[in-house]
């Protein structure tokens, strides 16, 4: 599904809004991580490159937590992606986990894919999966030249009128942000999320710079927005 914005970001002609594609991979996966650097560089512990490198190759798979399949972009007139978001339903993960596990053998061996998994188990004691009742909004981020530009308010509108959450009754809408970054914290909260009230079971191996806050957007009974 292409979207064309009707009332484009400042600046911005053609801007357009679709699901990221395999050819995307090379322009996405330096986004995906921009999305969460900290996160990467100790979740992989591999320099920028390699993390970058590793993502490429797994948004070009068909399935998993960084596949195409599961991105959404904004796309100028020319083609090049300036911004990007993910779904990860939680009805739909059963087999992220074996994924990404096979996926990080394949691309740096069964000796450091264990550090990392390893690293990966600290990590998600503070950015737990979705719920079954819940999507999780991931990986969000937009080029140096399109930011405060509205570029991604305007992707993630498309993607709430579109379905790509597919929210419904009685569904929420999560997402993670460092708590350390109040710029993403107010961009959110504009947007309708609101911080949750528990807190987390943080691991005591969590470095203190990767704390977060889950945030949420609930979607009131009888509110099908979003729904697909």
């Amino acid at each position: 599904m292409i979207v064309e914005s009707s009332k484009p970001a400042s600046g911005i002609d053609g801007l357009r809004f679709c699901r990221a594609c395999v050819e995307d991979a090379v322009q996405c996966a330096p986004l995906i991580y921009a999305s969460g650097e900290r996160e990467f560089d100790y979740f992989l512990g591999v320099p920028p490159d390699a993390c970058i490198a590793f993502l490429e190759a797994a948004f070009r798979s068909s399935a998993g937590r960084f596949s195409w399949r599961r991105h959404h972009v904004a796309v100028d007139a020319s083609g090049v992606v300036l911004g990007i978001l993910a779904a990860h339903d939680g009805r739909a993960i059963l087999w992220d986990d074996p994924h990404i596990a096979w996926a990080l053998v394949r691309f740096f061996g069964l000796r450091r894919a264990v550090g990392m998994l390893l690293r990966g188990l600290v990590l998600e004691s503070e950015l737990p999966k979705p719920k079954r009742n819940q999507t999780l909004m991931a990986h969000c981020a937009t080029v140096a030249m399109a930011r405060s530009r509205g570029v991604f308010s305007t992707l993630f509108q498309y993607a709430i009128e579109s379905g790509v959450f597919r929210l419904g009754a009685g569904r929420q809408l999560v997402l993670d942000v460092l708590i350390s970054n109040h710029a993403a914290g107010a961009l959110y909260e504009r947007l309708g999320f609101a911080s949750a009230a528990a807190g987390r079971n943080r691991s005591r191996r969590l470095p203190s710079v990767l704390r977060s806050t889950r945030m949420h957007l609930d979607v009131m009974p009888g509110n099908k927005e979003g729904q697909s």
